[in-house]
């Protein structure tokens, strides 16, 4: 007679599971493995490690009123640890070492101490355990009693098991039965979050199936395989896998114990031991003490000359600003506050950043505790501590809360209180992203954005709440947008910009009505700035026939510059085949819209858009476009950088550069409408979806010359410091029992900044934008069983620039101009560390490195009048190795 476990029940009106044969002692082998690697299934190249036993399982008692109601009993005995890279030879951690000095003597007793399950139906009513027991060692225990739920007809169903409660897809076959288990559907309480821009953050996936073999009506054998991936979108080079397995085989049977007699399991259970108490078959969360860990304190002693301002150029800096955020995840106020109060100026901000990017309750009090919004003296900090909040990768609504309390204080910049309220808007619009639109604070802070734009009487204010909206993009929000965009004044040039953030399906028939009136100019006279926003939103939004052809007729009957303008607009949408590109073919058919005079107007304005980065799975492009004033001197330059992965985008810098009413500096005529405009120049910054409150070069004629008798043509800063770019973190119970974690963390040290010089004895401007960007990631994965853990971390980092510099000389017409965008070589390095550690201390490490160095690269940005450029400019190129920037 062949070695039998399971058999089916002969009850023929329930779905039956496994049943066990009475007054048998069956004894079985046991293995889980779990291994860690980046993805190319080769164990070799993996670390982890393997737990195997004997296992004895009985029947203690059937229910006499019916089969399918059991009490088994499940013994593991002669528990080993062992490698599950067979190669490690020498190296392996466990050579030498006996499975209690593995293990600890205390925690091999109870991993060895029998537990109860209860199954009905072949599905667990009950965990039985002893209390107060280590909770990983339990977790392992749950792993193994997991294995004997199961039904032996096809289905759908839901399970509670050591996963959680899950949605689980039952195959029968005639000599297995498959069960899959849909891991997504698990409900389970474990820490996590995710960044929730698909271009910055990280896909994950795991699959869970076990089999068991069946031979003649019996369970001989249960196999499971586990396994988890992620991936990082954009660089997908930052990758690996989790596989966890368990093998559960029957050697033998033997003469076991007598079934206890009763109708009460109760009762049972406490025959076999009082002490058993009914647990949850659910894994229990657990944290491993960190023996010989630094404390904050000394953490941030070895890492704070990394954040000097000198260093933050390079990715050592954000690497270290990746590692403290984690330690600053565990710490509590008090420790934070302290580490606050004692720093030197020079490295605080920076210091603020990685507080205030930690996003936890303690870090947040510790940052609102120190920082004092009613004094002037630390506008930088106040500043950072804003900034790395819009940045926030999984903000909350007590963050919210916060900044809307602060908001209704007093302030002792007004700079801050408005830059408050623009990051309020920018937390709106991520919580909204994440279902959180029906929270409290989020309800308060819509009615302070919208009320302020409809009760608003200062200008200033207007403007706050204009930048705020741009930011949240709220859609009740557009009909308040459409009545400032037909004001006078800067107000009409904001609400138009904020306009051209909303996505496709908000700019509805009657949005491009307003929008072609202020273009057309039905009803009064636009800054061209203004109507040029205009008419770019109507050709970026699915524009009509009539629309588009009321553009190209309108060329040539504009202002000079405007003109040359919008050619290249429409030069640029044919040329790069965006959405509008075909509409445009369409209408250049009619020889009214498409002849020689209308597309050979003179000028220097321009509009380009290229490539960065293209490849299969992802794009980056840049576009670059500038309005010129008929006297030459600059409007308006805008620089803007995208990313894209699949069907999402990130709309990842944006540098605006303008100027207005300089046209008295050299004797010339101001354009149509722009009469009375006042001495202007500032610079507005979006990073990363999040608009900045934006910089004054000098308002006023008294300040402009007051500026320009001291300029030294220094770049002035946008933004400066480390952002927290990426941050996905998975806390994963796995089926056999133990710990997973999946972490990947993205730092960014950026600096922009952009000057703007202007020259009357040389007639000429010159207008520099230039990036400064450090970036380093970092993904991690590791199990936990408490007494070992094994990890796998895979890094990249990079340090690179990108410049625009555009010159014009206005002494004659056509002006001469120069424009270069380049950008710096970029070193390129990738990491791989793995390990295996003992709790004891005893532990195996291996790492890699790899370097690349890929070549700068000069954009072609259509500039005519090329003559006075000492560049060549290269051919656009097709890709870039790693491009981001």
């Amino acid at each position: 007679m062949k070695n039998r476990i399971l058999r089916r029940s002969q009850t023929r009106s329930h779905t039956t599971g496994l049943s066990l044969n009475n007054d048998r002692l069956y004894k079985l082998t046991y293995s889980t493995e779990v291994f860690l690697d980046r993805g190319k299934g080769k164990q070799q190249d993996s670390v982890g490690y393997r737990i195997s036993s004997n296992v004895d399982v009985v029947l203690l008692w059937r229910n006499p009123d019916g089969d399918d109601d059991q009490l088994i009993q499940i013994t593991m005995k002669d528990v080993n640890v062992e490698n599950v890279n067979e190669q490690r030879g020498a190296k392996s951690i466990f050579k030498g070492k006996n499975p209690p000095k593995i293990i600890r003597k205390k925690n091999l007793e109870a991993l060895q101490r029998p537990v109860l399950l209860h199954l009905i139906h072949g599905k667990v009513k009950e965990f039985y355990s002893y209390p107060n027991e280590p909770v990983a060692i339990e977790n392992l225990k749950r792993g193994l009693a997991s294995l004997f739920q199961m039904q032996l007809s096809s289905g759908t169903t839901n399970e509670v098991d050591i996963s959680g409660d899950c949605k689980v897809t039952y195959q029968a076959h005639q000599d297995k039965v498959t069960k899959i288990k849909a891991l997504d559907s698990c409900k389970i309480e474990r820490p996590g979050f995710t960044t929730s821009n698909q271009v910055l953050g990280v896909t994950s996936k795991g699959t869970a199936v076990t089999t068991y073999k069946i031979e003649d009506s019996f369970v001989i054998a249960v196999f499971a395989e586990e396994i988890h991936a992620f991936r990082m979108n954009f660089l997908p080079t930052i990758a690996g896998n989790i596989v966890s397995k368990q093998k559960l085989e029957l050697k033998t049977t033997e003469a076991g114990p007598r079934l206890m007699p009763g109708k009460q399991v109760a009762a049972i259970i406490k025959a076999v031991n009082s002490e058993y108490r009914a647990l949850p078959i659910m894994g229990q969360n657990f944290q491993s003490e960190c023996k010989g860990c630094p404390s904050l304190a000394e953490h941030w002693q070895s890492i704070r000359k990394h954040l000097q301002p000198d260093n933050l150029s390079k990715a050592e800096a954000a690497r270290n600003f990746l590692a403290f955020i984690q330690h600053l995840r565990t710490a509590k106020r008090e420790e934070i506050l302290q580490i606050l109060k004692a720093e030197n100026k020079e490295v605080l901000p920076q210091l603020v950043d990685a507080v205030t990017s930690a996003q936890t309750s303690d870090s947040l009090d510790a940052i609102l505790d120190f920082l004092d919004f009613k004094s002037d003296s630390s506008i930088v900090l106040q500043e950072r501590f804003l900034y790395a909040c819009g940045f926030a990768s999984h903000p909350d609504e007590e963050l919210l809360r916060a900044l809307i309390s602060k908001f209704k204080g007093s302030f002792g910049s007004n700079d801050i209180r408005e830059t408050v309220m623009i990051i309020i808007g920018a937390l709106v619009r991520k919580l909204c992203q994440n279902e959180g639109c029906k929270l409290k604070a989020v309800i308060e802070a819509k009615k302070l954005i919208l009320g302020g734009l409809e009760r608003t009487e200062k200008k200033e204010d207007t403007m706050m709440y204009l930048l705020a909206l741009k930011n949240a993009l709220l859609p009740e929000g557009i009909p308040l947008l459409l009545k400032y965009a037909e004001a006078e004044g800067p107000v009409s040039h904001l609400a138009t910009t904020t306009l051209q953030r909303y996505d496709v399906h908000f700019i509805t028939d009657e949005v491009k009505k307003t929008l072609n009136r202020i273009y057309h100019q039905n009803r009064k006279v636009h800054e061209k700035t203004v109507r040029t926003t205009a008419a770019t939103i109507i050709l970026n939004n699915n524009p009509s026939y009539m629309e588009v052809k009321n553009i190209l007729l309108s060329i040539g009957e504009l202002p000079k510059e405007m003109n040359k303008y919008m050619l290249a607009v429409v030069q640029d949408i044919l040329r790069f085949e965006t959405p509008a590109s075909k509409m445009v073919r369409r209408v250049l058919k009619d020889m009214l819209a498409h002849n020689y005079d209308r597309f050979s107007k003179s000028g220097s304005s321009s509009a380009y858009t290229g490539y960065i980065t293209r490849a299969p799975h992802l794009a980056s492009t840049y576009s670059l476009d500038i309005l010129y004033s008929g006297s030459g001197i600059l409007r308006r330059s805008n620089l803007n950088i995208f990313q894209y992965i699949g069907k999402s985008h990130l709309h990842s810098s944006q540098v605006v550069i303008e100027a207005q009413g300089l046209e008295g500096l050299i004797a010339a005529t101001p354009d149509e409408g722009e009469e009375n405009l006042d001495s202007y120049a500032g610079m507005s910054a979006i990073l990363f979806d999040v608009q900045l409150r934006p910089v004054t070069f000098f308002n006023g004629y008294s300040d402009l010359m007051s500026k320009m008798l001291s300029a030294s043509g220094d770049p002035v800063s946008v933004v400066k410091g480390l952002i927290l770019l990426t941050d996905h973190s998975q806390e994963l119970q796995l089926q056999s029992g133990l710990k997973a974690n999946m972490d990947v963390q993205g730092g960014l040290a950026i600096d922009i900044s952009g000057a703007m010089e202007f020259s009357l004895w040389y007639r000429e401007s010159k207008t520099r934008v230039k990036n400064r960007v450090a970036l380093a990631i970092i993904g991690s994965m590791t199990v936990d069983s408490s007494f070992v853990k094994a990890g796998l971390e895979i890094s990249a980092e990079t340090e690179t620039g990108l410049e625009f510099i555009s010159t014009v000389q206005f002494s004659q017409y056509p002006f001469l101009v120069c424009m270069q965008m380049d950008k710096d070589g970029v070193p390129f390095r990738q990491f791989e560390t793995k390990y295996e550690r003992l709790s004891t201390g005893r532990g195996y490490i291996s790492r890699r490195r790899k370097e690349s160095l890929i070549a700068g690269s000069e954009f072609p940005l259509h500039q005519e009048n090329s003559e006075m450029c000492n560049v060549v400019f290269a051919p656009e190129p097709e890709s870039a190795s790693s491009g981001w920037f």
